[in-house]
């Protein structure tokens, strides 16, 4: 972690030297366009962006069209960058031809998973040194141990309990729905069999041939400097993931996850943000505005982008996800995640007051849903960055679906959303009002 923030402040913020003081003034009564937001959430989830998969070309449309939106709207790229897109690389890790024998018997396919950095596995319990056997037994807490295991730093031959099945499958599934991982993988293996131990030595023969190829990804990143030369060192975020699914098993002839609500909804609302703050020319802080990539795959993109600035100069970060539709308080309304962690949202409410809108705690604490997005990152290291969201994720059905359409959205109240977004972080991107921090926690990795 830098200790600095010279990415952003190495930009000289020039109108920090000559501007006085902003002060927040009150929003206009409409200061989004509903047929603005309608023209950005059409185009990103238009059937030609393919689902906007991380590393595919669709994610990389996504992310030009992005970029000129924060060139017509008069950003400024990061410091140290010519263009908008902050280019990292992920690792595509393709593991082929796995076979597990145990005692003589193959292990049927779907009972085995492999997490694995060497390009070619054969194993035996003969090996000098052998494979490490770890036996997950049926009362363990599955979830926390596999997570550990799969980022194990030596070769592993680990026994999951038939107890744990569907937990198994679903490790599976996200090991198979995108190849991509953050960090080069170390030349380790670990092997994952679902099965009990026998009561005889085990004997086991592993093979599988792996490959890793470099892609490179790209979070799209504008810049609106700070007014105030007391507070431009000071970083408002406005963030929302641009990544979808791509393409998922066709219903009724379609394949294509649009991703409209998750989250070219919250997309749309950092470019209207954009606009509209630029347009203000009263930021006293320094506004960043981030389309993450990769959130669906394990939130790399704002991995990367926390690695760059200085928690401790990040004021707040407004994360917006999934506004498309209604939320369970009804219209004109927005839940907070992690809202009892800062006083973040009881600010937010203090400018809205004579409006009908309100932001409240967030009803689904049992989705844990507040380290499920991109704010989770900067979060841990202690900043005021929470999601902004109205999905009524429990029983939404057309969430990762190839439903989620543009025509499933109220785009009115999403509308009203995003202004209030602007009205609310009024005081905050104006430097007269600082939320609280949060208590730092580990950094880890979803699974």
């Amino acid at each position: 972690m830098k200790n600095t923030i010279l990415l952003l402040l190495g930009l000289g913020f020039g109108y920090a030297g000559v501007a006085q003081k902003a002060k927040p003034r009150k929003a206009a009564a409409a200061p989004i366009k509903q047929a603005s937001v309608e023209r950005i959430i059409r185009t990103l989830a238009a059937d030609d962006m393919e689902g906007r998969a991380s590393g595919k070309p669709g994610n990389l449309k996504a992310a030009q069209f992005i970029a000129g939106e924060f060139k017509r709207i008069g950003l400024q790229p990061l410091a140290g960058l010519t263009d908008y897109d902050q280019v990292f690389s992920a690792y595509d890790v393709r593991s082929t031809d796995i076979q597990v024998e145990m005692n003589g018997t193959a292990v049927p396919a779907d009972r085995v998973l492999l997490s694995s950095g060497i390009p070619q596995l054969a194993w035996s319990e003969k090996d000098s040194p052998a494979a490490r056997m770890v036996v997950i037994g049926p009362e363990a807490n599955v979830g926390q141990e596999l997570r550990l295991l799969l980022q194990a730093k030596e070769n592993l031959m680990v026994l999951v309990d038939p107890a744990h099945a569907a937990y198994f499958q679903r490790i599976g599934g996200y090991l198979k729905r995108s190849a991509l991982r953050a960090e080069k993988p170390e030349p380790y293996a670990s092997v994952f069999v679902l099965s009990t131990p026998s009561a005889t030595p085990l004997t086991y023969r592993v093979t599988a041939t792996t490959t890793i190829k470099p892609v490179p990804l790209r979070n799209v990143v504008g810049v609106l400097p700070g007014r105030d030369k007391t507070k431009a060192a000071e970083v408002v975020v406005f963030s929302g993931h641009y990544d979808h699914l791509g393409s998922l098993p066709a219903v009724a002839g379609d394949s294509i996850a649009n991703g409209a609500d998750d989250d070219a909804s919250g997309i749309t609302a950092v470019i209207s943000l954009a606009e509209y703050y630029k347009k203000r020319k009263d930021n006293a802080r320094t506004l960043v505005f981030v389309a993450f990539t990769a959130e669906e795959i394990g939130g790399f993109g704002s991995q990367y982008f926390s690695k760059q600035l200085d928690p401790a100069k990040v004021a707040a970060m407004f994360n917006i996800e999934m506004i498309g539709k209604v939320a369970q308080f009804g219209p004109s309304t927005a839940f907070i995640t992690g809202y009892e962690r800062s006083d973040f949202g009881k600010l937010l409410q203090q400018n809205l007051q004579g409006t009908a809108f309100r932001f409240e705690p967030d009803p689904y604490l049992e989705q844990n849903l507040f380290y499920r997005s991109d704010n989770a990152t900067l979060a841990r290291l202690g900043v005021p960055a929470h999601t902004i969201s109205t999905d009524q994720i429990p029983t939404d059905k057309l969430y990762h679906s190839v439903d989620d359409e543009v025509e499933s959205l109220n785009l009115g109240n999403m509308t009203s959303v995003i202004t209030a977004i602007a009205q609310s972080a009024t005081g905050i991107v104006a430097g007269q009002q600082t939320p609280t921090r949060i208590a730092p926690e580990p950094v880890g990795q979803r699974p």
